[in-house]
Order: C-alpha cells, then sequence, then structure tokens
C-alpha cells in the first residue's frame, strides 16, 4: 500500500495547502489523488474551518490588506492548479472580493474537488498576507501537530 492511502484528510488538506502556498503543483496533485468522494468532503470540511479561522484571526488582528493584492496573490498561487479549476479558483476570488457571496457559492459548489481547490487557494493567499510565507507555513505545521496530538488523546481516551 502506498504511503499516500495511509494520509488522512487532515493531511492532504495541509498538504494542499503547503502545496500552493510553495507553488508546487506535484504537491497539490498528490495531496487529492486517489481520494474518494467522502475523503474530499472530509477534506473540505477541513479546509472549510482553516479559511473561516484564518479570516476570523485576520479580522481581529486589524491587519490591513488590498482585496486586490489579494485576487492578484491568489491568481498567482492558482497557477498550480489544474487548469480547470484554476479559472474556478480566479471567478470565485473575485466574486468573493466584491462581496458576491451567492455567486462565490455557485462557483465552490459546481463541484466538491474544485471546492477544495478554492478553498486551499484562499487559506494560502489568506494565511500569507496574515503571517507572511515562512510565517505561515510555520503556522500550518504547529496546527497539524496540535491536530495529531488532539487525536492521539482522543484515541486513547484520556
Amino acid at each position: 500500500m502506498s504511503d499516500a492511502a495511509h494520509k488522512t484528510s487532515r493531511d492532504r488538506a495541509m498538504n494542499v495547502v503547503r502545496g500552493y502556498a510553495d507553488h508546487d503543483g506535484v504537491a497539490v496533485r498528490e495531496a487529492l489523488d486517489g481520494l474518494d468522494s467522502g475523503g474530499l468532503l472530509e477534506m473540505y470540511a477541513i479546509l472549510n474551518g482553516l479559511v473561516r479561522s484564518t479570516i476570523s484571526i485576520l479580522e481581529l488582528t486589524g491587519r490591513p490588506f488590498r482585496l486586490d493584492d489579494l485576487v492578484r496573490q491568489a491568481d498567482e498561487v492558482a497557477t498550480v492548479a489544474p487548469p480547470h479549476y484554476e479559472f474556478a479558483v480566479a471567478e470565485a476570488t473575485r466574486a468573493w472580493a466584491r462581496g458576491d457571496r451567492s455567486a462565490m457559492r455557485a462557483v465552490s459548489c459546481q463541484d466538491v474537488t474544485g471546492a477544495v481547490h478554492i478553498t486551499a487557494v484562499g487559506v494560502a493567499v489568506l494565511g500569507t498576507a496574515l503571517w507572511g510565507r515562512a510565517g505561515f507555513l510555520d503556522v500550518l505545521a504547529e496546527f497539524h501537530e496540535a491536530a495529531v496530538a488532539l487525536v492521539e488523546e482522543w484515541s486513547s481516551g484520556t
């Protein structure tokens, strides 16, 4: 059995975001390889939690950002997505920037894989805007370690 078969949805979610943050199309593709619809839904749920948390932290810090800069960064980051999802990311990002939530949802709800790409790019762009690239990658690593420790704690019944 391959190493990819042993990865959890949480591992894969971290890997796809890291792949986008690193502009690594191979890592992005490998993070989604072999996932069934249930795994994609789990991955999307994890990414959705991450994007919501990142937006909340960005709002709480009051850190200034320009929407046009975020759109430009999303376009840049999405270049490593499969071509048909690169366009979906661009559409969803522009809808978000102009406050058109219904259009954003329409684009991201077309298929779960597209929603995963759109959300992962969003996490990477917002996280980088908040912490810088190196800081964001550190935050992802800390989150992953904390999540693994929590799962181990729950599994052991303590």
